[in-house]
């Protein structure tokens, strides 16, 4: 039977498998801290001891190593962000529109600009005097 209030409840055993806790409640009862707790016999509360200790103990070098090195590079990781900060700022090039960034290079047609189609003959005049017309005429 699992507790989640952190209520009162009988006396007895009660693991809390998220931190690998035993909490002993007294004879008369008593309340437990909040969090999932579950009621466990006697003999498996005196099993469990020694091997959550024994588990403690040896995982502890381990635990300790981990954590120095991960406050090591935290602070080497905070040491080298302002430099290779404002080295990036002085080596990206400046934006430009139209070229392509992601890819590293030109694209094939830069600084070709557009054209529309050549007109054959006088067919442009004729366009430019259709357009006039229309808008004399409404």
């Amino acid at each position: 039977m699992a507790n989640t209030t952190g209520g009162a409840v009988r006396s007895g055993y009660y693991l809390n498998p998220a931190s690998w806790r035993i909490e002993p409640v007294a004879a008369e009862g008593g309340s437990l801290p909040p969090g999932r707790w579950i009621r466990i016999p006697t003999a498996a509360a005196l099993a469990l001891v020694p091997i959550l200790g024994g588990l403690f103990l040896v995982f502890l070098p381990f635990i300790g190593i981990v954590l120095t090195l991960r406050a090591l590079a935290r602070e080497m990781v905070k040491a080298l962000h302002g430099p290779a900060t404002e080295l990036a700022a002085t080596m990206s090039p400046g934006w430009r529109p139209g070229e392509a960034h992601f890819t590293g290079k030109l694209p094939e047609h830069a600084g070709v600009e557009e054209k529309g189609p050549i007109a054959e003959g006088g067919r442009l005049e004729a366009i430019a005097r259709e357009i006039e017309r229309r808008r004399l005429n409404g």
